[in-house]
């Protein structure tokens, strides 16, 4: 197993935990759809490393300055 698959395999791990564990206890802010988990998920699925760094752009326009909407993976 290559180390790419490894690392998508334990940030896949980690956004379920995130979901399971964190999410219930925020309230929803996430101002896309759809969400930052479900498309880091997308993301880390369709172009494993490089999904990675889509994933952060993401999470980082993320705040109250930036109007959101619909935002799917390309």
């Amino acid at each position: 197993m290559e180390i790419n698959s490894i690392i998508s395999k334990i940030l896949l791990i980690l956004i379920k935990i995130y979901r399971r564990f964190v999410s219930p206890f925020m309230p929803p802010t996430c101002r896309f759809i759809p969400t930052c988990s479900d498309y880091a998920e997308q993301a880390i699925k369709k172009y494993g490393i490089k999904g990675i760094f889509l994933a952060i752009k993401r999470i980082l326009k993320c705040h109250p300055f930036h109007p959101g909407g619909y935002d799917p993976l390309r």
